[in-house]
């Protein structure tokens, strides 16, 4: 019987396409600094987009800044 452990989330990296979400709380986080406001504080996300989360990375990894403003109709 093998259990496989689920893959690390990486909070660095946009949960829906993998790319860098250049998080500013994450980064002053990983590198021992005083954690700074990030852009996305000050963003509302659609319930819609939120739902694309995974979900084990919900509340785990933040959305990056193109796919929070991608226009889901073009």
């Amino acid at each position: 019987m093998s259990s496989q452990m689920p893959d690390p989330i990486d909070a660095c990296a946009c949960p829906l396409c993998g790319l860098p979400n250049k998080c500013a709380m994450e980064v002053a986080k990983q590198k021992g600094c005083p954690i700074a406001a990030c852009w996305c504080v000050n963003v509302s996300f659609s319930q819609e987009l939120l739902a694309q989360v995974p979900t084990a990375s919900q509340r785990k990894a933040c959305i990056c800044q193109a796919c929070a403003t991608k226009d889901p109709y073009g």
